[in-house]
């Protein structure tokens, strides 16, 4: 029999059910889902490794319930609260919880004590523009209120009618091209530093060949998600609790030749030098130094993301291909991504007509000169 992971406690409760727990001196102890070695349970275990709350527990109990604080009936910081309290909330993602809860709270102490029936398509403006200077942060305020009044409409809230932010556009960024895409130089370049038996190099490999990996994948995967008949496949860590998507790749070459010749660790491909999984933020930012020791401080993990999607697009990958290699789940998300490939393409395959037409009518005219 295979030997239990590390720290994992195998028991039966009082009602003689069994229960899987992770235990480690010094932390927290938790729940894991069961069965042993599923996608849940080792999503769980990622989880309390790293000393987080594991999703599964997140999702069966939900947040401890926030103390009320003297909140007048039918004011926004009451509604806000209520918000906070509900299955939607407690429902998001640990990550996507902490920074909407970060701006309710912001909203709550500016805008607290006035009514939430009052606040109109031209009050949402104001507060919007008052971040103008930074549009993706504005653009997260308009988002949380637009879950707020959804949630008060849901339950038929007193007074409210409709959105207030329902006609209100999100401001434009000011890259609107979002993070650069890595160019076929620049994946050299960093080849060329990092070779082939190094993590920085095994890093660079799985978010380029595992499913265009985001990074909180990358850091997750490991040979449990590998199958004996030479495929890749695992649940991507974005959107896990409420629209989870499925990845399962044929693994190429270059990356089970990188992932044999490189030092991993037992649970996940990429750990620290501690020997412990990375965080998502630790690795983003242990990723960008070795970018920088490559020569290219503008390149970025999620940059990668964007350049495997493109490198598809060039390849002539249909849209659906794409969609299914990477994970997208609408055409609009795919070609947000490859709208700049596929014009390159395009262009090509237009001026080659060119050049063939050129072509065509030189040897036409020889052929008239020469009789």
């Amino acid at each position: 029999m295979a030997k239990k992971p590390k720290y994992v406690r195998e028991y039966k409760d009082r009602n003689g059910l069994t229960r899987l727990e992770f235990r480690r001196k010094g932390a927290k102890g938790w729940p894991l889902r069961q069965p042993l070695r599923s996608p849940e349970f080792w999503e769980d275990y990622n989880a309390a490794s790293k000393g987080e709350t594991p999703p599964g527990y997140v999702l069966k109990y939900g947040p401890k319930p926030e103390l009320r604080r003297d909140a007048k009936a039918n004011s926004l910081k009451w509604l806000i609260q209520e918000y906070k309290s509900s299955a939607a909330f407690r429902g998001l993602a640990p990550s996507t919880r902490k920074v909407r809860a970060g701006i309710l709270d912001e909203l709550s102490a500016k805008y607290g004590d006035y009514p939430y029936a009052d606040l109109n398509h031209r009050a949402v403006l104001k507060i919007r523009d008052q971040k103008a200077n930074a549009p993706e942060a504005a653009n997260a305020v308009i988002k949380a209120i637009r879950q707020i009044y959804k949630f008060a409409l849901e339950y038929r809230y007193e007074r409210i009618k409709a959105d207030p932010t329902r006609d209100v556009d999100y401001l434009r960024s000011k890259n609107p091209d979002g993070f650069h895409a890595w160019t076929e130089d620049e994946v050299r370049q960093y080849e060329r530093v990092h070779p082939v038996g190094t993590k920085a190099r095994l890093a660079f490999a799985l978010m380029m060949y595992a499913g265009c990996a985001r990074r909180s994948d990358a850091i997750a995967l490991g040979r449990q998600h590998l199958t004996k008949d030479g495929r890749l496949q695992y649940r991507q860590h974005k959107g896990r609790t409420k629209k989870p998507v499925h990845i399962d790749l044929k693994v190429v070459s270059e990356l089970k030749e990188i992932v044999d010749a490189t030092p991993t660790g037992d649970l996940t491909f990429l750990v620290t030098a501690f020997g412990r999984p990375f965080t998502s933020n630790g690795f983003g930012n242990w990723f960008k130094k070795r970018c920088k020791e490559a020569g290219l401080p503008h390149c970025s993990a999620h940059g990668l993301r964007k350049a495997a999607a493109a490198r598809l697009a060039e390849l002539g990958c249909s849209d659906l291909e794409i969609m299914a290699s990477g994970g997208w789940q609408t055409l609009k998300e795919v070609q947000r991504y490859t709208k700049g490939a596929r014009k390159r393409v395009l262009s090509d395959n237009a001026m080659d007509r060119v050049q063939a037409d050129i072509d065509g009518t030189k040897v036409s005219n020889f052929s008239r000169d020469a009789s």
